[in-house]
């Protein structure tokens, strides 16, 4: 046994052409039933006839029906010594975990666009074909990590480039064919975007769609963009097919964007491409999602927008304009000096219902307006962070994020005032004219302790 075959005795030459007696290949995509299964059943009762194991591969193999599967169990459980079975799936969560657990599972992992680029050059050399690099790379990407579908592609480059008579295998071929966008202009889009340049943007998209490239392919490499830009911010290694002009931009951009901006160009593009996708007029959607994209890369982020709002005028309450009536609730635009002056700001504004969740059922972790980390005691039910943040925009008029965290907390302030409540009832037990009295009268007992500011008389 090796994992290095020769390819030159008979058994690996019979193997490669296919024909070798003890290798039997069973493509479970035309073979589902039971039938097809007991033939293996009945066959692996007996030994290979020149090889050192009968090897049986299923191809395909979530395909099989579930009896058929049931009915290889027994056999995969107790196999005979000289049988071997290979499966082969590409959706391995189709096949049942009785199978699965038989087994050992080897996973193949998508290959590197660099690996994959390399390797489709040195088939163009044997191929004797020319080919630019940016070409070779472009179609490594569009393979997503498969060797087979990036070498369908290239043989799709190579007959392109024989069409046009020339025999070279061109970046601007393989864009034309795959219908995707120059990553140059790309970029110029995503520049003019976040300069907020509607007119030229907008005149950018046209000019794509006129030389036929597909609206979503555009979304697409918008995205591809932005994950760039946003890798580049976090400190990823640089990518292997990135040119240095690509990769000046994407550093330029990146030390002028945050990060909040660039996951809410992020969300908003793939909310575009979804858009467009299922849009009846594609080109219209990727219009409007352009111009969703250009408001939004000019809005502040939200410790900016609060920064603002905190130096507007008027003691920080929003204030009708004249002649306008009043509303009946007027949210303050500055945010609580802490979470218990925020607690008491969703009591007073309505919002009794959580803000005794709060008081009763929440540690606080960090109070940073807008931002606002809790540890529940229990839990408050999937909506909660939701209603919450509902909650308080009703009543401060700002967004605020809430998040729940397992990190340390305060205890909750109905824990601290049963602390306090403890506390008291200690003191007064401990005091000696009150454990005179118990002593005298074994069967009293401490009802409750009235704060002094509360109390009329003393009895």
């Amino acid at each position: 046994p090796t994992i290095d075959p020769c390819g030159v005795c008979e058994p690996c030459v019979a193997i490669a052409e296919g024909r070798h007696i003890d290798v039997v290949e069973m493509d479970a995509a035309s073979n589902t039933g039971v039938d097809d299964v007991r033939e293996i059943i009945e066959a692996v009762r007996y030994s290979a006839v020149s090889a050192r194991y009968k090897v049986y591969i299923v191809d395909e193999v979530h395909m099989l029906s579930k009896n058929a599967f049931n009915a290889l169990l027994k056999t995969l459980e107790e196999p005979p010594p000289h049988v071997k079975f290979l499966f082969a799936t590409t959706e391995i969560q189709k096949v049942p975990v009785t199978v699965l657990s038989r087994c050992q599972r080897f996973d193949l992992r998508r290959i590197a666009a660099d690996t994959l680029a390399a390797h489709f050059n040195h088939v163009l050399a044997l191929e004797n074909v020319k080919a630019e690099p940016e070409a070779t790379a472009m179609i490594a990407r569009a393979a997503e990590g498969s060797v087979r579908d990036g070498l369908s592609i290239l043989d799709q480059a190579i007959s392109h480039a024989d069409m046009d008579g020339g025999g070279l295998v061109t970046a601007a071929q393989v864009r034309e064919m795959l219908g995707l966008s120059d990553r140059g202009a790309v970029r110029r889009l995503f520049g003019l975007i976040l300069s907020a340049d509607s007119r030229a943007a907008l005149a950018a998209l046209t000019e794509q769609y006129d030389l036929g490239v597909e609206p979503v392919a555009i979304l697409r490499a918008l995205l591809e963009t932005c994950h760039g830009v946003t890798m580049v911010k976090a400190g990823a290694p640089r990518a292997a097919a990135q040119g240095e002009d690509e990769r000046t931009m994407l550093e330029d951009w990146a030390a002028a964007l945050s990060f909040v901006l660039l996951h809410r160009l992020w969300q908003m593009l793939l909310k575009g491409h979804d858009e467009v996708a299922r849009a009846a007029d594609p080109a219209e959607a990727a219009d409007m999602a352009v111009l969703r994209l250009i408001h939004a890369s000019s809005l502040p982020d939200p410790g900016e927008l609060a920064k603002r709002l905190e130096g507007q005028a008027g003691e920080g309450i929003i204030q009708p304009t004249s002649g306008a009536a009043s509303p009946p609730f007027a949210p303050v635009t500055t945010a609580p000096a802490d979470f218990a002056t925020l607690i008491a700001s969703l009591e007073t504004g309505g919002k009794r219902q959580i803000a005794l969740l709060l008081h009763d059922q929440t540690g606080l972790v960090r109070y940073a307006p807008p931002h606002l980390a809790l540890r529940p005691h229990r839990p408050l039910g999937p909506d909660f962070v939701r209603e919450l943040v509902a909650a308080i925009k009703d009543v401060t008029g700002q967004n605020w994020q809430v998040s729940l965290s397992e990190e340390p907390a305060a205890p909750s302030f109905r824990e601290q005032e049963e602390a306090d409540e403890q506390a008291a009832r200690d003191a007064v037990l401990a005091h000696l004219s009150v454990r005179t009295v118990l002593e005298a009268f074994p069967d009293a007992e401490l009802i409750g302790v009235t704060p002094l500011n509360e109390r009329s008389s003393v009895a």
